[in-house]
C-alpha cells in the first residue's frame, strides 16, 4: 500500500465507514461495510460476497475495464472451471496478487487496517449487504465528496507530496499567471479532454501545452502537480461547476467561457478570506519545515 494516502471517515447508520483516497481514487473500507451484516467476522462477509457468481461477474468485470493490467486471461480461466461450482472461493488476497487487480485492496497490515475496495465494488457490495444500507452509504460518501472540509484536506495533501517531491519548483507560467484571459481561437477550439477544458479555464493553456513549454518537468508531473494551493482549490470548484453545467446541456465553448469567469472570481474571493490566508500560512510552514529537514 502506497504511504501516500489520505483516509477520512463517515458514518453509515451509527456505523463507522472508513474513506481513503489512494492514487487519486476513493476507496471505501469493505470490512468496516461488513460489519453491518456481521462484526464478529467481517472478512468471512467479504470472502463470501466475492466467492458469489453474480458479484465475480462485477468485479472482474471492473478491473477488465479499469485496469490495463488485469490478468483477463487468468480470470477468463477460473471463470470456466471454478466459478460455476460450488467450490470456488476468492479472497482479496488472492484476488490482487494471482488476477493484478487495483479494485479490492486487501488489509496490508502496515499501511492500513482493514480491505478496502473501490467505491464502484463498495456500493454493489453494500447492495449486496443491504439495499437500504447501500442507499445511506451513498447518501454519506456524496456529502463527503461535497464536503468543503474533505477538498481542503485533499488539496493540502497534494501540497504535502509536492513538496516532499521538490518544494522549489513552480514555473514561470504558473506563478506569474492568474487566470488568463481567453483567446477567440481557445473560445473556439474543442478540446478533446474535459480535463483540458478546466487546464484552459485556469491556466489558459492545455496539458500538452504546458508540457512542450518544459520539457524539464514533464517526467515528473503535469500541470496541475505544479501549481499552488490557490489554484488547486479553485480546480475542486471548477470540476464540479463542469459537471454541472454538462448536466444542462451547455456547449464545451460555453462551459470554458463560464469556467474562466468562474475562475477569475473565485481567485479575487479566496484572496481576500482569512480562513485561506490561514490555511497558506499552514502549507508555507509546513513547506519550510520540508526545506530545512533536507
Amino acid at each position: 500500500m502506497n504511504k501516500d494516502k489520505l483516509k477520512t471517515q463517515i458514518f453509515v447508520k451509527e456505523q463507522k465507514v472508513d474513506v481513503m483516497t489512494f492514487n487519486g481514487k476513493e476507496y471505501i473500507s469493505l470490512t468496516d461495510l461488513a460489519r453491518y451484516a456481521n462484526k464478529e467476522d467481517p472478512s468471512g462477509v467479504i470472502r463470501n460476497w466475492m466467492s458469489n457468481k453474480n458479484s465475480f461477474a462485477f468485479y472482474s468485470l471492473w478491473e477488465e475495464l479499469n485496469n490495463p493490467n488485469f490478468n483477463s486471461v487468468e480470470s477468463h480461466v477460473i471463470k470456466i472451471e471454478e466459478v460455476p461450482y460450488n467450490r470456488f472461493t476468492m479472497t482479496p488476497k488472492r484476488w490482487k496478487e494471482k488476477f493484478k487487480a487495483i479494485g479490492i485492496i486487501p488489509s496490508s497490515g502496515k499501511y492500513s487496517k482493514g480491505t478496502f475496495a473501490h467505491s464502484d465494488i463498495a456500493f454493489e457490495f453494500a447492495s449486496w449487504l443491504s439495499p437500504e444500507f447501500k442507499l445511506y452509504l451513498i447518501t454519506e460518501f456524496q456529502r463527503l465528496k461535497k464536503n468543503e472540509t474533505y477538498y481542503t484536506k485533499i488539496d493540502w495533501h497534494v501540497n504535502r507530496v509536492l513538496a516532499k517531491v521538490s518544494y522549489t519548483v513552480h514555473t514561470d507560467t504558473i506563478k506569474n499567471v492568474i487566470v488568463p484571459t481567453l483567446t477567440e481561437k481557445q473560445k473556439k477550439y474543442i478540446y478533446a479532454e474535459e480535463a483540458d477544458v478546466i487546464n484552459v479555464a485556469l491556466f489558459g493553456m492545455t496539458a500538452k501545452e504546458w508540457k512542450e513549454d518544459n520539457p524539464n518537468l514533464a517526467d515528473e508531473g503535469n500541470i496541475r502537480d505544479y501549481t499552488d494551493l490557490l489554484h488547486l482549490v479553485i480546480l475542486s470548484n471548477l470540476e464540479n461547476i463542469n459537471e454541472e453545467l454538462i448536466e444542462i446541456g451547455l456547449s464545451q465553448s460555453e462551459r470554458l467561457i463560464r469556467l474562466n469567469d468562474m475562475a477569475k472570481k473565485q481567485i479575487e474571493l479566496l484572496k481576500r478570506n482569512k480562513s485561506f490566508e490561514s490555511l497558506e500560512y499552514l502549507e508555507n510552514k509546513n513547506n519550510n519545515k520540508l526545506l530545512s529537514n533536507k
